[in-house]
């Protein structure tokens, strides 16, 4: 049948079950828009900013396992997604972002609104085009959605001249079956695994007495977390989890040791010094978590599953490679391996647990640990967890107890200030029966403040959750123990009143000034069945403790 080019487009989304779209309209992708007027089956969602956009579809495929869409116009409104591509490159987020462009004759006479969106974004994304032949339109956007959600994932862009949007097409609704892109697939496709090394990590784990889990984002991505925790159970592993494994394995069970790494636990920083083998499922080894290379794990014999064989002894070296999908491995592991008993190893490490728990010392009159600890109380740990980035991030991390995957979304690998918001708009989107809270600092919080009016317009039921110190928070920290206190340009101001800027939007707000004051205000706020931020004054010498100092080996902290 005849279609246009931007009614390709729309076809193609339907077929790939896209329900809701995050975007902001522009001249370069009206046509786009102007088929969106009467379709039915899809939602636009308007955001404040294009960052916006993007966040939100982010945080929604981050909750939902689907892959996100974004729909802005060229120039400007283009390159206001690049943060939020990058943020998703950077976790392994499926997206398909989809860019208006000048007319295909304008292109490089540098028009008005014209930039090379392609270019711009080939090292932070997985894959993109620019599309100058009409005709592959509905092709590419089906070939934009299979690359982005196969394999390790990833955002594709798709970037769309205004007359290939208006131009006559023969449109070819999708068969459903394989497409002929699928044998061009070898430059993203994971390598073959070796089946000696299977034998030879069954053999390490049936052998060692020590055994450690580390778990990364790639468990929750693969939906593997029953078979991590069956896997655990069987050969009596304590685990350990990256920041972007946190949710992948509960973290009330007793072998769960939280975060590893800079600010991880130091249980879990000493289990990692002292084991004998170290399992590391869909994790990349991160600075954050290795610091200094030659302290981390240098007893043991280094098993690394990944989907991706670029990540495999790109920071730290694997004894034995597993490529491949880390809940396919991890059920053959099971099957494996033989049945372990608790030893001397899981009573060490618990004895870890009780003499170095987690502690706050509350140097003001509100603690942000003991306001996130209330949370998890009140909510029994069931909430979808967005984050800004710092100490507020850190805390949610240490002090909710997430057993879920897809509760903890958070910008991992980007550190992207300002992500929260728009990712707990798409988490609340796409997970209505859930509570969304966005733990936020004031400075983060500050970035992308006008989504509030995107909560606002479409009702969300989010708890915003400002911990407001009136500072750069981690900034200051770092430059209070490394920079002799000197604290150069950390300090914001003039001070935001919370309260009033929710108010602006129609959004109810409250504050809490105490300890005391958490729980009631807590169980009011999260009562309600709209929006709300609630903001909290905390003292700007607060701390995220332990932390491992620069250069030093994990098990070397500072609290």
């Amino acid at each position: 049948m005849k279609l246009t080019g931007a009614q390709a487009v729309i076809e193609c989304l339907k077929e790939q079950k896209v329900d809701l779209i995050f975007g902001y309209p522009g001249g370069a992708v009206l046509p786009i828009y102007d088929v969106l007027y009467n379709t039915k089956e899809i939602t636009h969602i308007l955001t404040a900013h294009e960052q916006g956009a993007t966040h939100a579809a982010d945080g929604y495929a981050r909750a939902t396992g689907k892959t996100g869409v974004v729909l802005v116009t060229s120039g400007p409104g283009a390159t206001n997604t690049v943060t939020g591509i990058a943020t998703a490159y950077m976790d392994s987020v499926p997206l398909v972002v989809i860019t208006g462009q000048v007319v295909s004759g304008l292109l490089g006479r540098d028009s008005f609104q014209e930039v090379d969106i392609s270019g711009i974004t080939i090292p932070i994304t997985k894959h993109n085009y620019i599309v100058k032949d009409p005709d592959r339109l509905p092709d590419i956007i089906r070939e934009a959605f299979d690359i982005a959600a196969s394999g390790r994932p990833g955002p594709v862009l798709v970037d769309i001249p205004k007359d290939v949007q208006t131009a006559w097409i023969d449109f070819k609704p999708s068969t459903g079956r394989e497409f002929q892109w699928k044998m061009r697939r070898k430059w993203y496709e994971q390598a073959e695994n070796n089946p000696e090394n299977l034998e030879s990590a069954v053999q390490a784990i049936n052998e060692c007495s020590r055994p450690l889990i580390y778990t990364g984002g790639g468990v929750n991505i693969a939906g593997a977390h029953k078979e991590l925790l069956a896997f655990a159970e069987k050969i009596k592993a304590p685990v350990c989890s990256s920041l972007m494994g946190m949710g992948s394995f509960p973290g009330t069970h007793p072998y769960f040791l939280g975060l590893v790494g800079m600010h991880g636990t130091r249980y879990a920083n000493y289990a990692v010094s002292k084991c004998d083998v170290l399992l590391a499922v869909g994790a990349r080894f991160s600075d954050r978590v290795v610091s200094k290379v030659e302290g981390f794990a240098p007893g043991a014999k280094i098993i690394h599953i990944d989907i991706d064989p670029a990540e495999v002894s790109k920071n730290v070296t694997a004894h034995i490679p597993l490529y491949g999908d880390v809940k396919a491995i991890l059920q053959e592991l099971t099957d494996k391996v033989k049945q372990k008993t608790e030893n001397e190893w899981n009573r060490q490490v618990q004895e870890w647990k009780q003499a170095y728990p987690l502690k706050y010392r509350g140097q003001g009159a509100l603690s942000p640990q003991h306001v996130i600890e209330k949370l998890y109380e009140l909510t029994e740990g069931k909430a979808i967890i967005t984050t800004e980035v710092g100490q507020n991030q850190m805390w949610a991390a240490q002090f909710y107890k997430f057993s879920e995957p897809r509760t903890f979304i958070s910008s991992g690998g980007l550190g992207t200030m300002g992500f929260g918001l728009g990712a707990s708009i798409g988490a609340a989107l796409g997970m209505p029966h859930k509570k969304v809270v966005n733990i936020a600092g004031d400075g983060s919080f500050k970035m992308n403040s006008t989504e509030l009016a995107t909560v606002s317009k479409y009702k969300l039921p989010i708890l915003q959750l400002v911990l407001n110190n009136h500072t750069l928070g981690m900034v200051r920290q770092w430059q209070d123990l490394f920079f002799q206190g000197r604290y150069s340009h950390s300090t914001l101001g003039p001070d935001v009143d919370f309260i009033k800027l929710a108010d602006a939007y129609g959004i109810k707000g409250f504050r809490i000034s105490s300890n005391q004051e958490a729980e009631e205000v807590l169980k009011e706020a999260l009562s309600l069945n709209e929006p709300v931020v609630v903001e909290c004054d905390i003292s700007p010498n607060e701390k995220v403790y332990p932390m491992v100092p620069p250069g030093a080996a994990i098990d070397n902290l500072i609290d």
